[in-house]
C-alpha cells in the first residue's frame, strides 16, 4: 500500500512538472498550434507515397550503423605489417585502414554484421531516393509549387552518389583502390586544373597518403550534415506546399485528402521504418556483400579483372569502356576526351538537365497555375517516354560497365560486345522513346473505349440471330471520375513565320509534346466539372490547400 502510495505521487508530480514545462515553453513560443496543426496533417495512403519514407528510413540506419563503424575505424594510410585473425593475410603489409577493416570484420563483436547492414542500407537508400524521384517525374509532381522541392531532392540524390563513392573507397582495398584510380584519372582528364585539383586532393603524385582522411571527413561530416539539412528543408517544403494525390472522388486540385498523421500515419510510418530496419538487418546477416579480405589490400601498381563499383556509379564505368580512345594534343598539353566526356560532362549534362526540366517543361507547356493532381504516366505520353528512354540510357550504361563479365558468361567477344553497346546506348533510347508512347496512347484508347463499352462482365450469351457476344456493363463513379478527370495541356497555337524563332521553338516542342492524344468522352456537363476539380488553386474558389483527413 504504500509503495502504491509512492508510486502514485511520484506520477503526479510527474504530470504536473510536464504540465508546467509545456504551458511554460507554449507561452513563449506556439506550440500548441504546431502540435495542432501537424496532428492534423493529412498523409496520403498510397502506397507510391512510401518510397520517399523508405529512403528516410535507410538513411536513419546508415546513421546508427555508421556510427558505430566509426568506433573502430582508422582511416589512416599508414603502412604496417598485419597480424589479426584472418590468418591469410598473416604478414602482408597493408595501410591502417585496410587493417582496421579487417579487425571490424573479425575482431569486433558484431563488426561484420553492422559494415554489411551499413553497406546494404546504403545501396537501399540509393535505390529508393531514385525510384521516388521516378515516381515524382512520371507523376508529375515536380511542378508549380514543388520546383524547389525537385531541385532538393536531385540534390540529395547527387549527394548519395558521392557518400556512397567516399564510404566505399575508405578501406583501401584492391577493389576501392581501383576505383579511386579511376576516379583520379576522371579528375587528371579535367583541361588546365585537372593536374593541380589531382595533386591537391591526393597531396602530391598518385597515390599520395591523405586521401583517406580526407575522404573520411567528407564521409562522416561534410556530406552527412549536408544531407541531413537539406532533408529537413525537404520535409519541412512537404509539410508547408502539402502532398500530391491521384485523382479520385473527393479529391481535386485545391485540397489536400489523406489520413491524419496521428494515430493512423505514425503507425503504419513506424511500422515501415521497423520492417525497413529488420530487411537491412536480414540483408546484413545471410547476404554477404564487399568481401574485402577477398580482395587484398590496394598495391597501385595492380589491377584485377572482374571489378565493376557499386550500381549507382556503374553507369560511369560503362560510359568509360564504350567510349572511342580519342585524345587531342595541343601545344603539348593532352584532351582525353574518352575520359572526359563519358565521366565529366556527361553526369554534368545529366543533373543538368534534372535541375532544369521542371521549368523547361513549363516554359513549353506555357503553364502557370499549381498542380496538386498526379498525373497517370498515360496521360502524359511523350514524358513518360523520355522517362523511359532515360532508364534504357542508364541500364545500357550499367550492363556496359560489366562488359567483360558479360563476355565471360556468355563467351563472346568483348570487342564485340563493345560495339553492341555502343549502338545500343543511342538506338535503345530511341526505341524506348517509341514504343513507350505508343503504348501511352493504346492505353488512353483502351480507357475510352471503357467509357465509351464498359467493362467487361465475363457472361457470354446467344442473340435470336446465332451472334455470340459478351455483355458489359458501365463503369462505376470512381472509375469513371479517374479516367475522366486528367489534367492535360492543348498544344500552343503556332505564332506565324515572323514570330520571334524563340517562340516558334516553344510552340514546334509544345505540338510534340502535347498533340498525340485520345480525347475521353465527357459530356458537357462532364467537362464543366473537370474544369472545376482540376481549378488552379489560387484563382480557383474555395480555400487553397485545404486538407481533409479521412
Amino acid at each position: 500500500m504504500l509503495f502504491q502510495k509512492r508510486k502514485a505521487r511520484l506520477a503526479a508530480q510527474a504530470r504536473e512538472a510536464a504540465v508546467t514545462s509545456y504551458s511554460a515553453l507554449d507561452r513563449r513560443a506556439p506550440v500548441s498550434e504546431l502540435a495542432k496543426e501537424l496532428l492534423r496533417k493529412a498523409f496520403p495512403d498510397h502506397w507510391s507515397f512510401l518510397l520517399g519514407e523508405i529512403a528516410l528510413y535507410s538513411l536513419v540506419v546508415l546513421v546508427l550503423t555508421g556510427s558505430y563503424l566509426t568506433l573502430y575505424f582508422e582511416p589512416s594510410m599508414s603502412q604496417s605489417t598485419y597480424h589479426g585473425a584472418f590468418h591469410p593475410l598473416d604478414g602482408l603489409v597493408m595501410t591502417d585502414a585496410y587493417a582496421s577493416t579487417l579487425d571490424i570484420s573479425f575482431d569486433v563483436r558484431g563488426g561484420l554484421l553492422i559494415r554489411q547492414m551499413h553497406h546494404w542500407a546504403a545501396l537501399v537508400f540509393v535505390a529508393a531516393l531514385g525510384v521516388h524521384m521516378l515516381r515524382v517525374f512520371f507523376t508529375g509532381a515536380f511542378r508549380r509549387p514543388r520546383e524547389g522541392n525537385w531541385m532538393i531532392g536531385v540534390t540529395l540524390f547527387l549527394l548519395a552518389l558521392l557518400e556512397g563513392f567516399a564510404g566505399y573507397s575508405l578501406p583501401d582495398d584492391l577493389l576501392s583502390g581501383t576505383g579511386l584510380r579511376t576516379a583520379n584519372t576522371i579528375v587528371l582528364s579535367i583541361p588546365v586544373v585537372g593536374t593541380y585539383l589531382s595533386y591537391f586532393l591526393w597531396g602530391g603524385s598518385y597515390p599520395g597518403h591523405i586521401l583517406i582522411a580526407r575522404l573520411y571527413t567528407v564521409h562522416v561530416l561534410f556530406v552527412p550534415a549536408i544531407l541531413i539539412a537539406l532533408l529537413g528543408a525537404h520535409l519541412v517544403m512537404v509539410v508547408y506546399l502539402k502532398h500530391t494525390q491521384w485523382s479520385a472522388r473527393g479529391k481535386t486540385n485545391r485540397n489536400a485528402v489523406g489520413q491524419p498523421m496521428f494515430p493512423q500515419f505514425t503507425a503504419k510510418s513506424t511500422g515501415l521504418g521497423l520492417m525497413v530496419f529488420g530487411v537491412v538487418a536480414w540483408l546484413g546477416a545471410v547476404a554477404q556483400i564487399n568481401p574485402v579480405w577477398d580482395y587484398g589490400p590496394y598495391v597501385a601498381d595492380q589491377a584485377s579483372t572482374d571489378a565493376q563499383p557499386d550500381w549507382y556509379v556503374g553507369f560511369l564505368e560503362g560510359a568509360l569502356r564504350l567510349m572511342p580512345p580519342w585524345e587531342t594534343n595541343v601545344a603539348g598539353h593532352t584532351i582525353m576526351w574518352n575520359v572526359l566526356l563519358p565521366a565529366v560532362v556527361l553526369p554534368g549534362v545529366l543533373f543538368l538537365v534534372l535541375y532544369l526540366y521542371p521549368y523547361f517543361e513549363k516554359w513549353v507547356t506555357g503553364d502557370l497555375m499549381e498542380h496538386h493532381l498526379c498525373d497517370r504516366p498515360r496521360d502524359r505520353p511523350t514524358r513518360t517516354g523520355l522517362g523511359v528512354a532515360a532508364i534504357v540510357f542508364y541500364a545500357v550504361l550499367l550492363v556496359a560497365g560489366g562488359n567483360d563479365v558479360v563476355a565471360a558468361v556468355f563467351e563472346v567477344s568483348v570487342e564485340a560486345l563493345t560495339w553492341i553497346f555502343r549502338v545500343a546506348v543511342i538506338v535503345g533510347p530511341i526505341l524506348a522513346f517509341l514504343i513507350t508512347k505508343r503504348f501511352c496512347l493504346a492505353l488512353q484508347a483502351h480507357d475510352r473505349q471503357l467509357l465509351e463499352e464498359g467493362e467487361e462482365t465475363g457472361q457470354i450469351s446467344q442473340n435470336v440471330y446465332g451472334g455470340i457476344g459478351e455483355s458489359n456493363r458501365p463503369l462505376d463513379t470512381d472509375q469513371r471520375y479517374r479516367l475522366l478527370v486528367r489534367d492535360v495541356p492543348a498544344p500552343l497555337e503556332h505564332p506565324g513565320g515572323r514570330a520571334p524563332r524563340r517562340q516558334r521553338l516553344r510552340a514546334v516542342l509544345s505540338a510534340w509534346y502535347y498533340r498525340d492524344r485520345v480525347e475521353m468522352p465527357a459530356t458537357a456537363e462532364e467537362r464543366l466539372q473537370i474544369s472545376g476539380k482540376t481549378m488552379d488553386p489560387v484563382a480557383g474558389a474555395g480555400r487553397a490547400g485545404e486538407e481533409e483527413t479521412s
